[in-house]
């Protein structure tokens, strides 16, 4: 059963057809946010987040000055039982981009997202050097009690200008991930997210954003 109406996809990928981004807010439904938030805070809880890096596999780097994040990148078979809705939901995301916008995606990466106070992640792109493979990039935030001053707005830089968006709770954000800089602002609470990209072609979890 479709987690959306096709009106809803149509909708929202016009957006993205016109300004290359959507936010969409009070994303998911209720049940399917708080099973993702509940996985979250149980990896957090287990100490499984590691420290972020930029450049893939062996160039990845850890380099505090550019991002300061702490990441837990999520495995299809292993997760699967835990937050089977989410995975559901990859995958009719990529069947009404490739249907609508007549796109070859055929894979997926995500990981959870923690950015302790004082952190930010400066402007990026989120493609490799020698890989381009990443065509949409999806962020959904699990912010609940995120209120002005708690800094960590998503900053996404358009030919149309800047725009900030808030990191609250199921807000969720979308954007065509080839040439689009975006950062993160410094950070003075915790700020959690999902953070992902589907894929022109699978590629292994080890790949780091970049």
């Amino acid at each position: 059963m479709a987690i959306f109406e096709e009106e809803k996809w149509v909708d929202w990928i016009d957006q993205m057809a016109q300004h290359d981004f959507v936010v969409i807010g009070d994303f998911l439904p209720l049940s399917a946010y708080e099973k993702l938030k509940s996985y979250l805070n149980k990896k957090l809880d287990e100490q499984q987040f590691d420290k972020a890096g930029i450049g893939a596999l062996a160039d990845n780097q850890i380099v505090t000055r550019i991002r300061g994040d702490e990441t837990f990148w999520l495995d299809r078979e292993r997760d699967r039982p835990e937050i089977q809705e989410f995975y559901d939901l990859v995958e009719e995301m990529i069947a009404h981009f490739n249907r609508l916008c007549y796109m070859s995606l055929s894979g997926f990466e995500f990981h959870f997202a923690h950015y302790p106070q004082g952190t930010f992640y400066k402007k990026h792109v989120d493609q490799f050097r020698d890989r381009s493979n990443r065509l949409i990039t999806f962020i959904l935030y699990f912010n609940d009690e995120w209120k002005d001053g708690d800094g960590g707005e998503l900053v996404i830089y358009h030919e149309d200008g800047e725009r900030t968006i808030e990191p609250s709770g199921n807000n969720c954000v979308m954007f065509r991930t080839e040439g689009m800089e975006h950062e993160v602002r410094l950070s003075h609470a915790s700020r959690f997210s999902l953070t992902g990209w589907l894929l022109y072609q699978p590629t292994n979890v080890g790949y780091i954003m970049g």
